[in-house]
């Protein structure tokens, strides 16, 4: 099947504005102008494109909430990509940034936007310097600027780099981040579709949510539906990474299985050495891990519910049979404590008491106290914090407890770490 959202792999040189246009590049958003934008809102929403950073909210819907008749109204991409085993929006802006740039602007009409701002993470500069080349191209052909295509609709796009912090992935901290302050979220309401960017209405979608829309204004809301499943609708892609001998991207329809994932020829092509699978962290680690038994799970945003964790931004990390699952964790651990803005008590200080805790556990120093106070610092920080980062950091310690209990008793009880994978 032809890719949807990867059509780099299918058309050499997208990235290239009259490459693009050949290839029906822009035509969406010339029909989209011959619209009214209530219109085109509405066929977002029917089409039920949901939001690919890993919250899953209804796009179309999440565009309705600008307030009626507002004068001044901002759309951000959100491309700071700083979630563990996630790479697709890179790729996305690298090979095919055109896509997102229309969709982008077809957002902008639909919710009566002048100013686009694309927040990408600093260090992927290949990235950056693609998508500022595009930007540049649309600028010179009239696709930016005053007056797009001849219409009534004028739009400016502009590219922030931030500074690698995984924080500002939550759309307030973005924003506080992108108006000069600290990348803190702040607590909701107002939310930025009410009071976002310079405390003016906003919408924050991710980078691979609005290279969706094109197809959808071109094909419709039926055709998008067609594909997937009720609930996840559409083509998604996946970030799968790991012990797997297919490391990459992969482009599939929703309600496809973690099983052909990871070991489809096609797809992951399995476990190299013939090892055996033994769990994956489903949506990078910020999701709970999960164990074989969750592969035959369809690919999908309810899909794992009954087995205790998501799909989120769908950044699939594959463990075998010699990964040290207590490694896992405080590696995980390690990261969030680090990327914790410190604005609330208990993620600031709760991330680096995990932290310390698990180091002393998995270097055979620690006791069945230890794994205790460990599990009761968890249970403190979740549901308690500003943003959702408290409760990711805790996601890969309270998962591994109950899905690897031998392996933390063993550790307290004196042995020493267990040779896995570092």
């Amino acid at each position: 099947m032809a890719h949807i959202l990867l059509r780099h792999r299918d058309i050499e040189n997208i990235k290239k504005l009259d490459v693009y246009q050949e290839h029906g590049g822009y035509e969406a958003l010339k029909k989209a102008l011959t619209m009214k934008p209530a219109e085109v809102t509405d066929v977002v929403k029917a089409s039920g494109l949901r939001g690919r950073g890993g919250a899953g909210f209804p796009t179309g819907l999440k565009w309705t909430f600008i307030p009626k008749g507002a004068q001044e109204v901002y759309v951000t991409i959100n491309s700071d990509e700083s979630e563990m085993g996630t790479f697709k929006d890179r790729e996305l802006l690298e090979y095919n940034p055109h896509q997102v740039i229309e969709g982008a602007l077809i957002c902008a009409y639909a919710v009566g936007a002048k100013r686009i701002y694309n927040y990408m993470r600093g260090e992927f500069m290949d990235a950056g310097y693609a998508f500022e080349e595009a930007v540049q191209e649309c600028y010179a052909a009239g696709l930016l600027g005053e007056n797009i295509l001849g219409s009534d609709f004028s739009c400016d796009m502009a590219a922030y780099y931030g500074a690698g912090a995984y924080i500002c992935g939550e759309e307030t901290a973005l924003l506080n981040s992108l108006m000069g302050e600290l990348g803190q979220p702040w607590s909701k309401p107002p939310f930025p579709a009410i009071e976002g960017l310079y405390h003016k209405p906003t919408i924050v979608n991710n980078t691979e949510t609005l290279a969706n829309v094109p197809a959808i204004i071109s094909n419709g809301a039926d055709w998008y539906k067609s594909m997937g499943t009720e609930r996840s609708t559409g083509p998604k892609i996946v970030c799968l990474s790991g012990h797997v001998n297919k490391p990459g991207n992969f482009e599939v329809i929703m309600g496809m299985t973690y099983r052909e994932l990871i070991f489809g020829e096609q797809y992951g092509g399995g476990i190299p050495g013939g090892k055996k699978f033994k769990a994956m962290l489903p949506s990078g680690g910020s999701g709970p891990v999960v164990k074989e038994d969750a592969l035959d799970a369809p690919i999908t945003y309810e899909g794992l519910d009954k087995f205790g964790s998501v799909m989120g931004s769908a950044s699939v990390v594959i463990m075998d049979e010699t990964t040290d699952m207590v490694w896992m964790a405080m590696k995980c651990v390690h990261f969030f404590k680090h990327e914790s803005c410190g604005k609330c008590t208990p993620c600031r200080e709760g991330t680096y008491w995990m932290d310390q805790l698990l180091h002393k556990i998995y270097h055979g120093h620690g006791t069945a106290e230890d794994l205790r106070v460990l599990k009761s610092v968890a249970g403190q920080i979740g549901g308690r914090t500003l943003c959702a980062l408290g409760d990711f950091a805790i996601n890969p310690v309270l998962s591994t407890v109950r899905h690897f209990p031998e392996e933390y008793e063993a550790k307290v009880k004196g042995n020493s770490p267990v040779n896995g994978s570092r």
